[in-house]
């Protein structure tokens, strides 16, 4: 079978290209070794149930252990009718996975199933059954977030938590370790019950150790995927630089990882034959990927986690918009719904948008969402704003500038503040729609400002947002753009001040810094 990148469901090694995380498994059988008991609380498409199969088959490739998988994805409402049910459904889940490699623990686990009604008698089943094998008994239990509102579901951890307490002090048997997985942890998932259930919980997983294995892929484990791949195929590349752009543009989010190959291998007009790989590939794939016309599952929840959170939405549009870094503290509860969805990250203590392929979705999303507003609408003809066939994008900011004053001189401090940033990329947009490409560049250590990078053919021009804060910022500034303009290896840039004092002057002025040709406006 030829091996391909996958983006739906787990990840095989026998047929799909898959990054190394031979050193993410090592340290999750150490756990496992160490009878711990987690979750693996990590947001939608981030490799959870690709690591649980994985561990699944590293543990039962072992003579001293038996991992049982079990998944509640599509296990149904009827299942927490009552304990009894419950019970019978549990234990006939293990019996059937059973069933093929261990048919005699399978006939066990049956002769089970009418004597166990209850939570009390399912724990002394488990015990009994662990005591019956001769290996070291390992569940895994996946997409647990599918039933896991319902009180039962927690009444059934505690009784795992008493079981462990009472395994370290002897008194009886039970499962070496016990591994859930989901986008929520026990804690988030407390929250889900219905109000007034709360004193029945009892910290039903208060014996779980915290999970801390990075699940994101590293430059290093992405190349193993390209080695793989580049042998498959027989084509030449760069391996340690491609996995470098790679991870420019993912943060290693897994998924991510694997749909900017994809796209890159499968969806690239390549004359249906494999080409060797370059950085530039993976920058078209990128471009893809983030066009406003192309979704996926991820891409449509990531829409809908911002539309149902009025509060996370405001922050990641500040983050997005104004240039705003927050203190990254997971105890303030939008930062920490905004990583539970892996819509926010920290660097350097700071919070910022994950990686630059949700960045560009949610800017082209807040940006199509703004522009529905009557007083966002620019209505600009963009024939204006081109000279030989390349964009002018001096024009493009003094044009801005009359806008800005015919239209929103008397606007108070705080809208412009609020509203200013994207005012401008609404009005640039429909100048570069179908024609070029605009993308932003945040800026992690400074507030209040942001990079866009305007492509147009083979033209690329730098624009900085910032605003207005004394002599001494905006010298600053110039260096922090002149550094940007080195990394592209551009002599010209340009620069968009907000000031926001009342006796502000609309003016421009072509500033010569370090070498650079700047072209500075404000408004």
């Amino acid at each position: 079978m030829r091996k391909r990148f996958n983006d739906t469901g787990v990840c095989i090694a026998e047929r799909h290209f898959m990054a190394d995380t031979s050193e993410k498994m090592a340290q999750l059988i150490e756990l496992v070794e160490d009878g711990a008991y987690f979750t693996i609380s990590r947001p939608r498409q981030y490799g959870k149930t690709t690591s649980i199969h994985s561990l699944f088959i590293a543990l039962n490739q072992r003579p001293d252990y038996l991992a049982i998988q079990i998944s509640l994805e599509g296990i149904g409402d009827a299942i927490f009718e009552n304990e009894a049910v419950f019970c019978h459904h549990f234990i006939d889940e293990l019996a059937y996975r059973l069933e093929k490699t261990h048919p005699s623990y399978a006939e066990f686990l049956q002769e089970q199933v009418g004597k166990t009604n209850s939570l009390k008698q399912l724990s002394r089943t488990i015990t009994r059954f662990v005591d019956h094998c001769s290996e070291k008994v390992v569940l895994l239990v996946d997409e647990i977030d599918k039933s896991s509102n319902n009180q039962l579901f927690l009444s059934f951890l505690g009784m795992l938590r008493d079981k462990y307490l009472d395994a370290n002090r002897n008194l009886h048997s039970s499962f070496q370790s016990v591994i859930l997985a989901g986008v929520h942890d026990i804690k988030s998932l407390k929250l889900k019950i219905a109000p007034g259930a709360e004193g029945k919980l009892n910290s039903p997983w208060n014996i779980a150790i915290d999970f801390n294995i990075d699940m994101r892929f590293n430059p290093r484990e992405i190349e193993a995927m390209l080695i793989d791949y580049t042998k498959a195929r027989n084509v030449e590349m760069d391996t340690a630089l491609v996995a470098e752009k790679i991870y420019y543009y993912t943060a290693g989010y897994p998924y991510l990882v694997s749909k900017i190959c994809k796209v890159a291998d499968e969806d690239l007009d390549q004359n249906g034959e494999p080409t060797n790989w370059h950085p530039n590939l993976i920058d078209l794939a990128f471009r893809y990927l983030v066009d406003e016309g192309y979704t996926t599952t991820l891409f449509d929840d990531l829409v809908k986690n911002l539309e149902n959170n009025s509060d996370l939405y405001q922050l990641v549009f500040d983050i997005s918009f104004n240039g705003k870094t927050p203190a990254f503290n997971v105890l303030d509860p939008v930062i920490n719904l905004g990583v539970l969805y892996g819509i926010l990250d920290q660097k350097e203590g700071r919070c910022h948008i994950h990686n630059r392929i949700f960045e560009q979705k949610i800017y082209a999303y807040i940006l199509s969402k703004q522009n529905r507003k009557a007083d966002l609408l620019v209505g600009v003809s963009p024939s204006r704003f081109f000279n030989h066939g390349q964009l002018d994008l001096q024009a493009v900011l003094s044009g801005f500038q009359q806008f800005m004053k015919e239209n929103y001189a008397q606007k108070d401090s705080k809208f412009l503040e609020r509203e200013g940033r994207l005012l401008f990329l609404s009005y640039l947009k429909p100048i570069i729609n179908g024609r070029g490409f605009d993308f932003k560049e945040p800026s992690i250590a400074e507030e209040r400002r942001m990079d866009v990078v305007v492509t147009y053919n083979n033209q690329r021009n730098v624009v900085e947002l910032k605003r207005w804060e004394g002599e001494a910022y905006h010298q600053k500034g110039l260096a922090q753009l002149s550094d940007y303009l080195d990394s592209y290896s551009l002599t010209q840039g340009f620069l968009l001040i907000f000031d926001f004092r009342k006796n502000k002057t609309y003016k421009t002025e072509t500033i010569s810094f370090q070498g650079k040709k700047i072209f500075a406006v404000w408004v």
